[in-house]
Order: structure tokens, then sequence, then C-alpha cells
């Protein structure tokens, strides 16, 4: 078996994201992208190797035997195609994985072979799903700082393993999953990806490590809100509602170490009468963890419905029309108005009697990989909270100092020839390109705030240039100062 593995990795030296994109080029690529394959068909017709694997694996179409006869002997040995008449036949799909950290091929995914429009063939309850836009999005979430272990909850495929192996060099990665199939799948993508040394355990949420703790907790959970009878365990959990999301985050905490982090995907329920923000800010509170949620997207109960029946391919079958309508009436019981999805970082801190949380909608386009500077989001959360309270004590601005954070330009809007703008902005250039409204002293500060001095000269100066009060200039500092740290303009020096 290790000589057909190590045969089949040698072959893949060409099958990666980099390369099949290179072959399919813009057309193609654009096309498979939407699960159309056509295109990639008349893109694949050459008989190389890497035309031969994107076919077999990614386009799911018998191949020619021949063109793989160095190694179609250990991919069959290695259960990932089977002989028939000649040519060869994927039993499972096998997508190469390209680093979010821009360091280049990073491994593979193994999955259940992929279930497009009109193959007209059910996905089974157990299905394993492969590498998508969920997976993704949390692969880019996730910090970018070494850690000793990791757990990888929920793994499926083991894509976020997969990815943090060589990302994060951790010394110990476990994976979990409810589904054994599952973890058959994931253990061949840690094989043809040279990702070594996993533990794999099976069980449902926590349950398999509740007496262990971690560095790093991630989880793209079976978050999808469905009524529970004919689900997917790949996406239904058959708890009611967004129990197991919130389940997650209450409970999770409980296994991180100190300075621990906890980063997941989620969906939550808007209910009738309730804001978003209190549900999930009722399970961030009892987490007792700094935290950042952020809602990406909201959708009403017929978009949801639709888009994961369009997921496991049930639009257009005899039982779509009953699916749909039962998983309305589910909502309906509920008075759920919509469906928020987004992500949830919970960092476990020494106050955790005075954890601090951000809870928001970001839906613009913000810099990718969010992982690099998730943590200085959450450190600038608890940096305001520090600020506030001891802008409380007699002599703090003398004491403190702040620098404007990198990255920051300010705007002045106003008619053209105008002598005195009617509104100044400051504007991140990056990471989350938030803007703020400021007045003439924040705007002051951002000039000159470079950490080498305390805010008592700096506002004091401020004041002088501006013929403002000095205590007014000092008392609106300390109450607009702490929101401009948590949202990343300023940071404690």
């Amino acid at each position: 078996m290790s000589d057909s593995l190590s045969r089949v990795r040698g072959a893949f030296a060409d099958y990666t994201v980099a390369g099949v994109r290179e072959l399919l080029g813009p057309v193609a690529g654009g096309a498979l992208a939407r699960d159309e394959i056509v295109p990639a068909l008349r893109a694949t017709g050459g008989g190389s190797p890497l035309e031969a694997f994107t076919r077999l694996f990614w386009l799911q179409v018998a191949v020619d035997e021949a063109a793989l006869k160095d190694v179609a002997d250990d991919l069959v040995a290695l259960g990932l195609a089977e002989r028939s008449g000649g040519e060869l036949r994927a039993l499972v799909h096998v997508e190469p994985l390209e680093s979010v950290r821009g360091l280049g091929h990073v491994g593979y995914a193994v999955s259940d072979l992929k279930a497009r429009p009109g193959a007209g063939v059910p996905l089974k309850p157990d299905h394993v799903v492969g590498a998508g836009g969920a997976s993704g999005s949390l692969a880019r979430l996730v910090v970018h700082r070494p850690v000793d272990n990791v757990l990888d909850l929920g793994t499926g495929c083991g894509v976020q393993a997969v990815h943090l192996a060589p990302e994060l060099e951790p010394r110990a990665i476990t994976v979990t999953d409810v589904n054994a199939r599952a973890l058959r799948l994931s253990a061949l993508s840690f094989a043809l990806s040279g990702v070594e040394g996993v533990e794999a355990l099976q069980g449902s949420l926590l349950e398999p490590v509740r007496d262990r703790t971690f560095d790093l907790i991630v989880s793209n959970p079976p978050f999808v809100i469905a009524p529970p009878e004919g689900g997917f365990v790949y996406r239904e959990s058959g708890l009611h509602g967004d129990e197991f999301c919130r389940r997650l985050v209450v409970e999770g905490p409980g296994l991180l170490n100190e300075g621990g982090t906890c980063q997941l995907l989620a969906n939550w329920l808007h209910i009738e009468g309730v804001p978003w923000e209190e549900r999930v800010g009722a399970w961030i509170r009892e987490s007792g963890c700094d935290a950042w949620v952020v809602q990406r997207d909201v959708q009403d109960p017929a978009e949801y419905c639709e888009l994961w029946l369009r997921d496991s391919v049930e639009a257009g079958t005899p039982e779509y029309a009953a699916r749909y309508d039962a998983w309305l009436e589910y909502f309906e019981r509920q008075q759920v108005t919509g469906i928020g999805f987004g992500w949830i970082t919970l960092r476990r801190t020494a106050d955790a009697a005075r954890p601090v949380a951000r809870i928001e909608e970001l839906r613009h386009a913000v810099e990718q990989p969010v992982g690099a500077y998730v943590d200085r989001v959450l450190t600038g959360l608890r940096e305001a909270e520090e600020f506030s309270t001891a802008c409380a004590q007699e002599g703090a601005l003398a004491r403190l100092s702040l620098r404007t954070a990198a990255g920051i330009v300010q705007e002045q809007i106003g008619p053209p020839g105008a002598e005195d703008p009617e509104r100044i902005l400051l504007r991140q250039t990056d990471r989350l390109h938030r803007a703020a409204g400021v007045g003439t002293v924040e705007a002051g500060l951002a000039g000159v705030c470079d950490g080498s001095l305390p805010l008592e000269p700096l506002l004091s100066a401020i004041a002088q240039l501006t013929e403002m009060d000095p205590g007014q200039v000092r008392a609106h500092a300390a109450a607009v100062l702490p929101e401009l740290i948590a949202d990343g303009f300023f940071e404690i020096a």
C-alpha cells in the first residue's frame, strides 16, 4: 500500500490547482465552477496524465486505462478507481487544494463523487462532501500563528486539517466526525497530502474529546437548519433549529487552553421580534470568551430552502415540492423570518469574568485571508475596553499612548473650494475596509499618534490649535477613542 501511495503521489505532481487552472483556462474553469463540465471536457482531450487525472477525478468521466498505465494498478489498490472494460472510473472525488496563505499546493481532499444536476444519482445519507465555498471560508478565517495542537471537529473529508498541517505546523492534529465514512475518506486525504500522525475519533459534537484541551479548535459543522426528516449527515445535525451551533459555541471553550481559539462557521435563526444579535449574543455570554461574530449573509426561508435543495440535487425530483413545503412549515412554526450565515471566533482569556465581544454584520468584501488579522481584531476589542476603563482614572491620558493603525487614510468631504470640510472620514485601505466619520480632535490625533508621546500633550496641542477648551477636548477623546480602537483605527502603543 505504501508503494502504491508513493507512486500515485509522484504521478500527481502536476495535478494541482495551479496546474488544472492553467490546463482549463478561464472559460472552462469558470464553467466548471458553475458545475458545467462540457467546456472542461473539450479542454482536456489531449491525453496527458494531468488531463487524465482531471477528467477522472474532477470531471468524473471514464478515461482510457492506457493514459494512466504507470499508476492504474495503484489507483485501484488504493480504492480511488476501478477498472471497467479497459477504462478507469473514479470511485471518489479527488480534488487538489491550494493554500489560502499563498504557500502554493497543500494537498488533496478525497470525498464522495460530486453530485451534479442532471446526473440522476441521489445522495446517500452518509454522503461525504468535498471542498467547497464554506470550507474555503473557514480556511481563510483560521488564525495565522503557530499552535501546538489542533482539533478539527466534524472533519468531513479532512479539508481543514490538510490546510492546517503545512500552514501552522502543529505538533498534533485530532479530527472527529460522527460519520465513519468521512473518517475513512479523510484518511485518504491525509495520506495523499503527506499529512502524518493524525488522530481520528468517531463521535458527535465534543463527546470524543471531552477530557482534552487544545490550542485551536476549528469546525465547519453541520450547521444547516432543516426539518429532522430526510437529512444528510454532512450538513444537518438532527438537533432542533440552530442548537448544534449554540452548543458548540457554549461548550467548545471548555476544551481550550488559556489563550486558545475556537473558530467555526454557523447558521442562526432570525426569529420574529427577537434581534439576531441578542440570540447569538446570549451564546457568546455563556461561552465566557472574547468573541467576534460576523454575519456575512441572510436569506429568507424560501431562499434558504432552495439553496440547500439544490445543494443535495433534489430540485426537479418528484420529492422536491413536498420537501420544500415541509421545510417552510418547519420555519413557520418557529416564526423564522430569516437565516443568517457567518463566522464565529472565540478566544479564551484569563479575564473570563469580563469577556469582550463584537457582534456585527459585514456584507461588503473584506481583505482575505481574514486569519491574517483576526487576532488583531480581538486584541483591539480588549484594548478598547482597557482604554475606556483607564480613562476613568485620574491622569490616565498622561500615561496612555496610541498609534494610528497602518493602512489608514483621511478623506475630507465638502463642496469644491470650501474652506472647511463638511465631513472628515478615516478609512481603512485594508483588512475590514471600515470607514468612520470623525471630528477635528480624532483627525488630528490620527495625523500625529505614533506611540512616542502620551495623549495628554497631543490633546493639549490640538486644543490650542483649534482654540477649544482643553477639558472638553480630553473628555471628547475619552468618549470617542474606545470605539475607534475597537474598529481598528488606533492601537495602544
